[in-house]
């Protein structure tokens, strides 16, 4: 049994809800579909998202340069060139519509200005090339900048943010250069920007695993060069490194791991089945059910790149429980309760986090067919709210006082509270990075002291058969493309729902239990 309490002098601080500041998507190109606006939409509506980040605005879906020769393969067509940033007014446009700004991203190489032909990994084949001439590269810069700013207005594109690259440190899937290269790209790139209007916000390095912040405010520092913000990435999945001290430096070096390599010699392996998703899942796996994994990968790294920030804003604009692309407990209430754990633990520690992703309209590897495939999103590509989804929609409701509760997300129930006008609540989760489903459930005992008995006490919850559309889906039959029928079944049977809640009141105390198995979340929603 775990006992909890909140007496009635525990103090208030303001909620810092910097989970709101923004939320991922995939490539530029996907947010020219309309599915996409209406669940974008639907993100800032429901969750108070402000803004969205995705890959690729320069990419080839968004025809920003072409030549002659793509056209007609003539002798001397390659000298006519044209540059046009239609497509991504376009993009941009539905974002604008859905009521959010977008947070953008600087990259990828158009072919026609990379050095080399450098293609991603990713299924969109983007080039990851250095700009053969820094100049052009530049001029490239400016002349988007100014079609923003000609579509859009000065006023409106200094209150969005800009970010040069996404993840230089990852080699072999998103640069093919060295810091130092990174470093001179992002110089040319701010000076271009800041020439146009020194009053647009840009910044980097937009780094996997919380590394090279201090090594590049150090360069900047040293070099006079501009820089707004920093930005980084983490993951609990993903932990190739971790920060361990705010006086150290830590290189990383990045390749495919051993055990990738082996896998890839070996094959599969195993029979063949009529999808891919089987058997790209026994080849990747799942990170955090295969490793021990810790939980605090975040939490650590966060405060030590904030100190190593030097003042400057830092935003995490990626991250999420896993970067394992179709792992199996994305699409449970493991990702509900880690990532509401670690949004509680990170307020009043980084200046924005953007959750990767807010739907499963994306296409980095492979566009799944199957509703649910293990995307990062927070919806599924019919809209079907997963439980993070409703998480999120807890922690968008909670009020805008929180009670300071020191160590209440220390235990393996982790506990925090929020006052409103009318309510006060409380957000009960037990988080742990494997699913262990045959532990027992875990009673926990609350006790808050009000000073007025309250009107009503009522229960939302995540677990095995609250908000859990994905244990609906395989009662199915696991339906590859559901029915609009088959989506509107799914989403009304995991909808949130409101219980009443059995609790005693007594000398000015309120008192409620409840048992949470792994990974459930427990919402208590008490009216005054």
């Amino acid at each position: 049994m775990t006992h909890l309490t909140i007496p009635a002098n525990t103090p208030l601080t303001p909620l810092d809800k910097h989970w709101q500041f923004c939320v991922g998507s995939g490539h530029a190109g996907l947010a020219l579909r309309a599915d996409y606006g209406r669940l974008l939409k639907q993100a800032h509506e429901e969750l108070g998202m402000e803004r969205v980040r995705f890959h690729g605005i320069f990419g080839s879906a968004m025809h920003t340069m072409h030549s002659l020769r793509d056209i007609l393969p003539l002798p001397g067509a390659k000298k006519y060139v044209e540059t046009s940033f239609r497509t991504c007014g376009l993009a941009y446009d539905n974002v604008l519509a859905a009521g959010m700004k977008p947070f953008v991203e600087l990259g990828f190489m158009p072919p026609l200005l990379a050095k080399r032909n450098s293609k991603s990994l990713m299924f969109y084949k983007p080039n990851i090339s250095l700009p053969k001439d820094y100049g052009t590269w530049a001029r490239y810069i400016q002349a988007f900048i100014r079609f923003l700013q000609q579509r859009y207005g000065e006023k409106e594109i200094r209150t969005w943010f800009f970010e040069v690259w996404n993840e230089p440190d990852l080699r072999i899937v998103f640069f093919r250069g060295s810091q130092s290269d990174y470093f001179k790209l992002y110089e040319v790139t701010v000076r271009a920007i800041k020439e146009i209007d020194p009053e647009i916000r840009v910044g980097g390095p937009s780094t996997s695993n919380s590394t090279w912040v201090a090594e590049f405010v150090e360069f900047c520092g040293e070099n006079n060069v501009p820089v707004d913000f920093v930005s980084t990435h983490q993951y609990s999945g993903d932990a190739i490194g971790i920060v361990k001290d705010a006086n150290e430096i830590q290189e990383q070096s990045v390749s495919i791991p051993k055990l990738v390599l082996d896998k890839l010699r070996n094959g599969l392996k195993c029979a063949p089945r009529d999808a891919i998703l089987p058997a790209y899942r026994r080849f990747m796996g799942d990170e955090t059910e295969d490793k021990d994994l810790p939980a605090h990968v975040f939490r650590t790294n966060a405060p030590i790149a904030k100190q190593r920030a030097k003042g400057l804003p830092l935003y995490y604009t990626e991250w999420n429980l896993s970067a394992t692309f179709s792992a199996y407990s994305n699409d449970t209430r493991k990702a509900a309760s880690y990532v509401l754990k670690t949004c509680l633990a990170l307020e009043g520690v980084v200046d924005g986090t953007s959750l990767w992703v807010f739907s499963d309209i994306f296409e980095e590897l492979h566009p799944f067919p199957e509703e649910f495939h293990g995307g990062f999103g927070l919806m599924t590509q019919g809209g079907v709210k997963k439980p993070a989804f409703h998480g999120m929609k807890m922690l968008a409701d909670a009020g805008p006082a929180r009670y300071e509760l020191p160590g209440a997300l220390d235990g393996e129930i982790a506990m925090a509270a929020f006052r409103g006008e009318t309510e006060t609540q409380v957000l009960l989760i037990r988080q742990k990075m494997k699913n262990l489903f045959e532990l027992p459930k875990e009673q926990a005992q609350v006790e808050i002291e009000l000073a007025h008995e309250p009107q009503r006490v009522y229960l939302q919850r995540i677990d095995e058969t609250h908000c859990n559309p994905l244990k609906l889906w395989e009662a199915m039959g696991s339906p590859q493309v559901p029915t609009p029928a088959q989506l509107a079944q799914l989403q009304t049977k995991s909808a949130m729902i409101d219980e009443e809640l059995p609790c005693e009141w007594q000398e000015g105390k309120l008192s409620f239990q409840v048992a949470l198995g792994v990974n459930d979340v427990y919402f208590v929603r008490v009216v005054r």
